[in-house]
């Protein structure tokens, strides 16, 4: 098998962290027991599955990936960190507005167009309805 990428190992090293802790679950729910198991949840959230083609392991990575960035990991969500990485607690980081929080938070730019997406959308829904 290739060799996996930084990204790759980081997100197995997650994976493998939450099973330690007793913090994995799998797709049904259910606790993690066997270290087996772990490492096939672990590669295949890493996309350096055997088992999936380039294209499948591609988009597993993608959205392991978009899961790290919101902060939806067990791991993220038992220690209470917005994004793998952070290391204050959310109510404090400065992104969620708490008590380090220097500036007022804003909207990013991709939140930005997201609601302006919305609002014209609601926008020609009315106009539809007059």
């Amino acid at each position: 098998m290739a060799k996996e990428s930084m990204s790759q190992r980081k997100t197995t090293g997650r994976v493998m962290h939450e099973f330690a802790h007793g913090e994995l679950k799998s797709g049904r729910g259910g606790k993690v027991k066997s270290r087996r198991q772990a490492i096939a949840i672990a590669l295949k959230e890493a996309g350096a599955s055997k088992y999936q083609g380039r294209r499948k392991n591609k988009s597993s990575l993608a959205r392991t990936k978009r899961k790290e960035a919101e902060g939806r990991t067990y791991q993220q969500e038992r220690e209470g960190k917005s994004r793998v990485g952070a290391r204050g607690r959310r109510a404090s980081s400065r992104a969620m507005g708490g008590k380090n929080a220097r500036t007022a938070t804003y909207r990013t730019p991709r939140q930005r167009r997201a609601a302006a997406r919305t609002a014209r959308k609601q926008a020609t829904r009315r106009r539809r309805a007059a």
